[in-house]
């Protein structure tokens, strides 16, 4: 077995599994224990989850988690729950009926550009040390102040047809900055659609230079005989170093 030292790896999360499920596994598979992640993927979600391993590749945590993220995301129109997502329990439902496309698309609208974005009480933000869902859980919500976020894109890919029935769905492509929870955005559109909406689904598909298509099947993980592949698909420190400045040199030049 060839030793390892330090690296970082692009792994595609499947549902169910926590993100520190995938962590334990990388451990366990590469056989060190200084191993993190740069952005937690909830169990129910599915995606790009960037681990690194060794404390080089640790300490360049900071620098992933800065990057515009990208999302495909699944919103249940008509129904609210206690966590904005699958997670939680159904607390108002309010049918649908009926909804034009064009009144999604105006919607959409206005949640694009830089906007304050209130965190959801169920989230790992931390508050007096905890984060809010241990106070959450105890009945207790603690509202942090709103912050400012930036989606950059925002689109329906689903379809471009009315909607009908009870409680219809609708898949939306979100590109966003750091810190934008995509359950509050989920809230926030069923609110201004005036029937509620939760998050159902939610895949990471980007994370600053890093695409989901270089990634590493996060089943793959459980099974010893496969760390020869997985450290070949491995990158760098160096390498990483070199795209982050590279990639920082461009969002410069287009933002100039």
């Amino acid at each position: 077995m060839s030793e390892f030292h330090a690296g970082i790896f692009l792994i595609d999360k499947p549902v169910g599994p926590s993100s520190f499920t995938m962590v334990r596994h990388m451990r366990k598979l590469l056989g060190i224990k200084k191993v993190g992640h740069a952005g937690t993927l909830d169990p129910f979600a599915s995606g790009l989850l960037i681990v690194c391993a060794g404390r080089p590749a640790t300490k360049m945590i900071s620098l992933f988690m800065d990057g515009e993220k990208e999302y495909i995301a699944t919103l249940c129109l008509g129904k609210q729950t206690t966590t904005l997502d699958p997670e939680g329990d159904v607390v108002e439902e309010h049918p649908v009926g009926s909804l034009k496309h064009d009144r999604i698309e105006a919607c959409l609208a206005n949640y694009r550009g830089e906007q304050m974005q209130t965190p959801p009480a169920y989230s790992a933000l931390k508050h007096k040390g905890k984060p809010l869902y241990y106070y959450a859980r105890k009945g207790i919500e603690i509202i942090k102040d709103p912050r400012k976020i930036h989606i950059h894109e925002l689109e329906r890919i689903d379809s471009s047809s009315d909607l009908s029935g009870d409680f219809p769905e609708i898949t939306v492509r979100v590109v966003c900055s750091k810190g934008t929870y995509i359950r509050t955005l989920a809230a926030d559109i069923g609110d201004a659609l005036g029937c509620g909406a939760y998050l159902t689904a939610l895949r990471r598909t980007r994370s600053g230079p890093f695409s989901i298509e270089r990634s590493v099947d996060g089943k793959l993980l459980s099974t010893p005989e496969e760390r020869e592949m997985i450290l070949q698909k491995m990158l760098s420190v160096e390498d990483v170093a070199n795209l982050l400045q590279y990639s920082s040199e461009l969002t410069i030049l287009k933002d100039s």
